[in-house]
């Protein structure tokens, strides 16, 4: 399993998670449970689904490995594999960041 993966933020999110220094999860995240990331793979899959015609959007590239137990890799989509975090995540954990607008 790779060692990062990716959660799109929308410019809001991004900045509430800057302020906090932690993100709780965007609506459907909360509602399920965890936080859903994807792999470099499934990323653009991700984008087109869940945020078509959205500009602005934060890429927020997070280091699986320091999230520990946290991540469970579980089937979604297709039954393709996707990280999810079960636990809140920390700024820290962000090892890269790119807008796409």
């Amino acid at each position: 399993m790779p060692a990062t993966a990716f959660k799109v933020l929308t410019a809001q999110q991004w900045t509430d998670f800057e302020r906090e220094r932690v993100f709780r999860g965007a609506p459907v995240d909360i509602a399920d449970g965890y936080i859903h990331l994807s792999t470099a793979e499934q990323l653009e899959a991700t984008i087109e689904k869940y945020f078509a015609g959205q500009s602005g959007l934060m890429i927020a590239e997070v280091d699986l490995l320091l999230l520990g137990d946290a991540v469970r890799w579980e089937p979604a989509r297709g039954g393709e594999l996707f990280p999810h975090i079960y636990a809140e995540l920390p700024i820290h954990a962000v090892v890269s960041l790119q807008r796409r607008d």
